[in-house]
Order: C-alpha cells, then structure tokens, then sequence
C-alpha cells in the first residue's frame, strides 16, 4: 500500500475483544508503518464504529455515473436467480441428508401469452441414486415442500404467479466433470 496514490483507512477488528483502550498498542504499531488517512478501531460482531467507517469510505469515494438503474438489484440474470433459489430451499430442507452436490438448471421459463402466469421447468441436479430419493421424499413429499418454498420466493421476485415444475436427475461426478458445470452454467444464463 505504500506505493498506492489512492487513500487508504485503517480498520482494526475485534476490538469488542480488547480493553478499553487495548486497540491503542495495536494501532500505534499500524501507525507508524504507514501514514493512513483514517485509522479506526471497529467491532463488526456489534457493529461498533461501522457507521463511521462507512462515512470514512464515502469521504474517499469518487463521484461517477450510476452503472444501474435505481431499482436494479443485481447484474444476475434472472433464470439464474430462480435457480439459485430453488437450490437453497433443497439445502435448507435437506441439509443433514445430502452433501451441497446438488445443482438445478432451469430448462424452460416462460410467461403466457396474457402474462398472467410464469411457468418454469426446472432441474435439480444429484450425484447418486440415493440422494435422489431423498430429493423426492416419500411420496414426492420432500420435492413439493422444495417446490413449494421456492415458488413463493420467485413469485414475488418475478412479481406474478408462478407455476413451478421440479424435476430430479442424477449425474454422477458431476461436479467433477468440467463440460457438466459449463451446461449447468448455461441452463442458468
């Protein structure tokens, strides 16, 4: 950093650990490698000085043009999200079942023709034969309670109803095999 022509703040964590004035030796050491144009002791954990570390950014920060609309949340396309969506409600719901080996690509999405209704065909993806019966759940009791969750997320994401059609396969090694992750990245673009 000192050869950087760019301001640089001095943010020293943890100090809800330290004494009262225990983050002092701490800073004196920072201080003198480096003259910092602001230096701060914070506590993430509760939140101590992290509105002025904040301002101290935005004190810093240039002023430029918007790269997004006001109402932009993200830069993700949107099948993307949706299927992110649906596999964190199978992480959730599945978590001490199944290892994170799972993947869901988004095989159709479309409006109707009167845009009162998005459909969605959607993929999760496993690696053994066993995961997927625990995916499904007896009766297809697990893959309706995915299902369901993640319907009401994406409907007030998509802000329309939507008719949510979950699949379930099984690709071995999937996430060993490099041309599987290109599609699965693909399908969610």
């Amino acid at each position: 950093i000192k050869d950087t022509k760019k301001p640089v703040i001095l943010a020293v964590n943890k100090c809800d650990k330290l004494q009262n004035s225990g983050a002092l030796p701490i800073i004196d050491v920072y201080r003198k490698l480096y003259d910092f144009d602001e230096i701060l002791p914070i506590s993430a954990k509760n939140g101590t000085n992290i509105n002025e570390l904040l301002s101290f950014i935005f004190k810093y920060l240039p002023y430029g043009d918007k790269f997004y609309d006001d109402d932009t949340l993200t830069d993700q396309p949107i099948r993307h999200i949706v299927s992110e969506l649906i596999r964190e409600k199978a992480l959730r719901l599945l978590d001490k079942e199944i290892p994170h080996g799972i993947a869901v690509y988004i095989e159709k999405m479309y409006n109707t023709k009167k845009d009162t209704l998005t459909n969605i065909e959607a993929t999760i993806v496993c690696e053994k034969d066993s995961h997927k019966g625990i995916v499904i759940g007896k009766g297809g009791s697990m893959l309706k309670k995915i299902g369901s969750l993640a319907r009401a997320d994406i409907e007030e994401l998509v802000e329309n109803q939507v008719n949510l059609k979950l699949f379930v396969k099984v690709r071995k090694d999937w996430r060993d095999n490099s041309t599987h992750i290109r599609n699965f990245e693909l399908f969610t673009d």
